[in-house]
């Protein structure tokens, strides 16, 4: 399916959800930073699918799906794939955890401001690399 407003519509929230990331970093809520960081990443890459035509999966981590279908990506992305798959892998890891917690695991004692840095840094260099490609309902096949 190729729906190119609707892939601007997914980088557009997640563009938008940055600010609720920055919100939540401003009130120290480190747990929430990672776990709304890796929902921004989800949407951008989704967008980003979408663009060039590729349905997303219902998953949380669509690495595996940017790294398989590389060719249908113009090439002026090809060498950020990687570390946008990485970003994605990287985040997914933490979102139940982020969010739930387990029984011996409190997610605000566990996360630190030093992850939540990260995570934040991963969300917003996401969103900088897709939007390019993705933009305002613009194609990028």
């Amino acid at each position: 399916m190729h729906s190119p407003e609707l892939a601007a519509d997914y980088v557009r929230r997640a563009k938008a959800r940055l600010a609720a990331v920055d919100a939540l970093f401003a009130g120290e809520s480190w747990a929430d930073v990672v776990r709304e960081s890796q929902e921004v990443v989800e949407l951008a890459l989704k967008g980003l699918l979408r663009a060039v035509g590729i349905e997303p999966p219902r998953i949380h981590d669509v690495s595996d799906v940017l790294l398989a279908e590389r060719q249908r990506f113009p090439k002026a992305i090809h060498r950020h794939l990687d570390t946008l798959a990485a970003g994605s892998r990287t985040l997914r890891r933490d979102r139940e955890l982020a969010f739930y917690g387990a029984e011996d695991l409190t997610p605000s004692g566990f996360y630190s401001q030093e992850d939540a840095v990260a995570a934040r840094e991963i969300a917003r260099r996401t969103v900088a690399t897709v939007l390019p490609h993705v933009g305002h309902g613009e194609s990028c096949s």
